[in-house]
């Protein structure tokens, strides 16, 4: 793991905030803190689906949920929890052959299911990936990392961004041969970090893993005080 401060600098009037403005005059300070924490993903989300089409669309409807059923049983024989599991609903839709001199022809239906599975150890991803082909789904439509204690980094991320706050107001402070006497008000914005999305075919190879296991998510806080000066 390891922290980023960024810091951000003010000139002019713009140390000054509208809210800080509409009150009673006193000398005053702004700053914005910014902290950054990284982290490597320890777990994953991904969704799968199966396609297929077939003459009617009880055919089509029997050919996915086969495929669904089938990886949902070996995904639980493998450990993975049924509350990490979800599946949706089936899609069917006809299928027509156009022609320009022809009204359109039925040939059969597309049936379409999706299965969401909550990963907790990471380095079975890509076996989960595999069992996937091999039970006949077809589309992997994405691959989203995660940190299973997200909210430990973002505090960090939170109490970095705090001490960038005050070490910023500090430093202009004394830059100013002035010093702080307190804090007047703060401003705060939750923030989330960002989802790392990783690409994978569906015949990935062993030295894919590493795409995904080598990733980072990033977690940033921001944190807006107006500190009061010594008059």
């Amino acid at each position: 793991m390891k922290k980023t401060l960024l810091a951000v600098c003010f000139g002019g009037a713009t140390l000054l905030s509208p809210l800080a403005m509409a009150e009673d005059s006193f000398p005053r300070l702004e700053t914005i803190g910014v902290g950054e924490v990284t982290a490597q993903p320890d777990m994953a989300m991904f969704t799968v689906a199966v396609e297929e089409t077939r003459k009617s669309a009880q055919e089509a409807k029997q050919a996915v949920d086969k495929a669904v059923t089938a990886f949902m049983d070996r995904l639980q024989k493998s450990g993975v929890k049924r509350a990490d599991i979800e599946s949706a609903n089936i899609y069917l839709h006809p299928q027509y052959h156009r022609s320009n001199d022809n009204p359109p022809e039925l040939v059969g239906y597309q049936a379409t299911r999706q299965v969401t599975v909550m990963v907790r150890e990471l380095d079975k991803l890509n076996t989960y990936l595999d069992n996937a082909l091999g039970d006949g789904i077809n589309h992997i439509q994405n691959i989203e990392l995660k940190v299973s204690d997200a909210e430990k980094y973002q505090e960090q991320a939170r109490q970095a961004a705090i001490k960038d706050a005050q070490s910023k107001a500090k430093s202009l402070a004394k830059g100013f041969d002035t010093d702080i006497e307190g804090v007047w008000n703060i401003r705060y914005f939750d923030s989330m970090p960002r989802p790392v999305m990783a690409r994978m075919a569906m015949d990935a190879s062993i030295e894919t893993k590493a795409t995904y296991q080598d990733a980072e998510i990033t977690f940033r806080d921001r944190v807006e005080v107006v500190f009061r000066l010594e008059k």
